[in-house]
């Protein structure tokens, strides 16, 4: 630790020093401590041997649990994603509607569906759906977890747009209304397309959100990746290598879709950069005909 002064805390004296310095050997201990207990279960449970990641280099355990447990989430996730999306973008324009009923409605319903856990919605849509027969059985699961994941992130994707477009400086929404736009065309032409850059990244952490949460319909017996890992280790009695791969797989998952959208987010400032210095505004004073009075012609290139 440093011994100079921060605005956050005085220097350490001495007696300080070395109680800290006795401390965070005290802790290191410890967790060396833990760690060695852990190590010696895992050991004598056989679940460090080489034997218990065999089965990962056999097709059947990719066809058989993994594969399909990849392609659940990836659906899951996909759906969730483009109606959350939609949901949100409509959600959060309607937050900012000059019609207080509907503000009224769109605050409603996103103050509650941001407030009800993923599970609970997961669970809550899953029974609704059964007893009405909404949906055939195979298809019950996947609806449930969809309708959660669209429900509760389409709600938090509406504030981060409600807070996108208000970022955006009150000058361009006065200029759009000063060139006779309508409210739906300032929105669609000017403040979203601005906003989107400045909202990209929340929004990619919200997308990465719905990927990990999708791991909570195996609760409802959705096949998704977590389940299938959990099943193989009942399986092959390989429980810690099949969560460390599965593991690895949603960090792949994650990485990507955080890799595609940082890609795209790039794109967009370059597109808005380009189109920046390509558009001049000219101006040019010329006389207004049959009144003498000088006149403003405004022309964009």
């Amino acid at each position: 630790m440093s011994a100079k002064a921060t605005v956050l805390y005085d220097a350490p004296g001495p007696r300080a020093r070395i109680r800290n310095n006795v401390l965070s050997v005290v802790v290191a201990i410890v967790l060396l401590a833990v760690a060695w207990l852990v190590y010696r279960a895992l050991d004598d449970n056989g679940q460090l041997t080489s034997e218990k990641w065999d089965p990962f280099l056999e097709s059947s355990s990719w066809t058989t649990y993994l594969l399909p447990g990849i392609k659940g989430t990836l659906i899951a996730a996909a759906l969730s994603i483009v109606l959350a999306l939609i949901l949100g973008s409509i959600l959060g324009i309607g937050r900012l509607s000059g019609h207080r009923s509907v503000r009224a409605v769109s605050g409603t319903f996103v103050e509650i569906f941001r407030a009800i856990p993923v599970l609970i919605l997961m669970i809550f849509t899953y029974q609704i759906y059964a007893e009405y027969n909404v949906f055939k059985s195979k298809d019950l699961a996947l609806a449930a977890v969809v309708t959660g994941l669209t429900l509760y992130n389409g709600s938090v994707i509406a504030e981060i747009v409600r807070a996108g477009i208000r970022s955006l400086p009150k000058g361009q929404a006065e200029a759009a209304q000063a060139l006779g736009m309508r409210k739906g065309q300032m929105m669609r032409e000017v403040l979203l397309p601005q906003a989107i850059t400045a909202m990209l990244p929340a929004i990619v952490s919200q997308m990465v959100v719905a990927l990990k949460d999708s791991a909570l319909g195996y609760l409802i017996g959705y096949i998704e990746v977590v389940r299938s890992g959990q099943q193989l280790g009942s399986y092959y009695g390989n429980y810690l290598p099949a969560l460390l791969v599965v593991a690895a797989i949603m960090i792949v998952l994650n990485s990507t879709l955080s890799y595609v959208a940082t890609t795209l987010e790039a794109r967009l400032r370059r597109t808005r950069r380009r189109r920046g210095e390509g558009d001049v505004l000219k101006v040019e004073v010329t006389g207004v005909p049959g009144t003498g009075a000088p006149g403003i012609d405004l022309a964009q290139k």
